[in-house]
């Protein structure tokens, strides 16, 4: 009998691993995608007509959607169960990238990608839930995390490759038509490997008014941000929004300490580990796209790189987040402990953005060896620190509520990268216009906005690095943790 039975616990990891393997597809596809519209941008422009002002719609509608269903989709799959909101987000990513690559004209496009954004949503806020609650194992939960932090952050550079690739070679549909095949094989995929862990259910009704608010507050908060560069940051568009979000915001916390079955149960947003680690991981967010949006365009737009070539010029930063991602950093947070290495990352991260503001500075600079070094320095912060980051902040967050957890993490990035692509870009945009004042050249004024985008994002990681020493703290509550316990990663 025991012949029978022995090989059960090994087929258990394999499928879990495979599982795995099918969640984390469907998310590098989602950012790929994601960073590969940027690169499009001009020949969507050039073929369908667009304006410089419609242009930003494109990534606006994704943006908007995305930040503002995700808090909703992480409730819904501790709700309803985190398999059917997975795959529910794919069929709906899938059929609106199918629509996104026959877009004939922009508002098929814009509206397409809206639904885009939404899809997106549903997927991503499972899957940070479907880790934490299948890999109860500390040694495979570290792993299984590991795996993630490579695919989310290295996912980005390569989608500004994949984007430059297609766009060039096939044209800017195909960023979107790949989408499909990808799509439909990991919903087939999901369908036959993910076990279906029921959600808390239903029974005690739906907060559907808190639902309304809150999505309400984060469209009408990221719509304020992401338009404030044409607006103003002081116009009355941009107040007015912000003021009605924040009343929002305001009316939703009331609901929620007053309803039997909140959507948001205010005990969590007291959980210190999990509040300030998001803190932390949105200033820190801020910052790297300080050199994903400004290292793209000073080598496009100075140093004159084609879209391929600007995508080839990050993979030095990839390739030093998958080498940490190997299991190198999880042994260091067992090792160090959580906050000494968050710490050294942070340090390690504000040094590779500031070696590249000093050499953004010229007209004339050779990628070898300063911005080389700049790409690795930032690859090897980011490698480390979302580890210990992620441990914090999930490591008191009872299991049936890993997903609203999970959605509190994805909010804190993606509210935080669109005021970091907004404010970063209208304060670069005023330097170039102002050095353009002094008499200074187009190359060299665009070489100065630059310059002062990435010295801001250096600031916003710089601050990130104080928020941690005075705010972060290790946590103490060790009880069926959904995090990482630290001090049983090593192997």
């Amino acid at each position: 009998m025991s012949d029978i039975v022995a090989p059960a616990p090994v087929a258990r990891p394999r499928r879990l691993w495979l599982t795995l393997l099918v969640v984390l597809t469907a998310q590098l596809m989602i950012i790929l995608d994601s960073s590969a519209v940027n690169v499009a941008l001009p020949a969507i422009q050039h073929d369908l007509g667009v304006s410089q002002a419609g242009l930003t719609w494109v990534i606006n509608s994704y943006l908007i959607s995305y930040g503002s269903f995700l808090l909703v989709a992480g409730r819904l799959g501790d709700l309803v169960g985190r398999k059917k909101v997975f795959l529910g987000g794919i069929a709906l990513f899938t059929v609106a990238s199918a629509a996104c690559g026959l877009a004939g004209d922009q508002a098929v496009l814009v509206a397409a990608r809206f639904v885009q954004g939404l899809g997106g949503a549903l997927a991503s806020a499972t899957v940070l839930a479907f880790i934490v609650t299948d890999f109860p194992q500390p040694l495979e939960r570290a792993r299984a995390m590991s795996t993630y932090l490579l695919v989310t952050v290295s996912g980005g550079s390569l989608g500004l490759l994949l984007g430059g690739v297609l766009t060039q070679s096939l044209g800017w549909h195909w960023i979107f038509v790949i989408n499909i095949p990808i799509g439909a094989l990991a919903l087939l995929a999901g369908a036959g490997l993910m076990s279906e862990r029921p959600g808390t259910g239903l029974r005690r009704g739906v907060d559907v008014a808190g639902a309304v608010l809150v999505t309400a507050a984060a469209l009408i908060g990221i719509d304020a941000i992401v338009q404030a560069s044409q607006h103003g940051w002081v116009s009355a568009y941009t107040l007015g929004l912000g003021a009605l979000a924040v009343v929002l915001v305001g009316a939703f916390l009331v609901r929620e300490s007053r309803t039997p079955n909140p959507l948001v149960p205010l005990r969590i947003l007291r959980l210190r580990s999990l509040m300030g680690s998001s803190a932390v991981r949105g200033v820190l967010m801020a910052g790297m796209f300080g050199i994903f949006f400004f290292g793209a365009l000073y080598l496009e737009q100075v140093l004159g790189y084609d879209g391929i070539h600007t995508g080839l010029a990050f993979l030095p930063q990839s390739f030093a987040v998958a080498v940490l991602s190997f299991g190198i950093a999880a042994r260091l947070v067992s090792r160090f402990g959580p906050m000494h290495v968050l710490v050294g990352g942070l340090i390690v991260m504000i040094s590779g953005l500031l070696l590249f503001a000093r050499a953004a500075d010229g007209e004339h600079v050779h990628y070898f060896p300063t911005l080389f070094l700049s790409f690795v320095l930032v690859g090897l912060g980011a490698g480390v620190v979302f580890i210990p980051l992620l441990t914090m902040a999930l490591a008191e967050v009872a299991p049936a509520d890993a997903g609203l957890a999970s959605g509190i993490v994805n909010v804190s990035m993606q509210i935080s990268a669109a005021v970091g692509l907004a404010a970063l870009g209208t304060l670069a945009t005023n330097r170039t216009a102002s050095l353009l004042a002094e008499g200074r050249t187009q190359v060299a004024a665009l070489a100065g906005g630059c310059r002062l985008g990435l010295l801001v994002g250096a600031g916003c990681v710089t601050f990130g690095l104080l928020l941690t020493v005075a705010v972060v703290r290790t946590p103490r509550i060790r009880r069926e943790p959904t995090g990482i316990p630290t001090e049983a990663v090593t192997p």
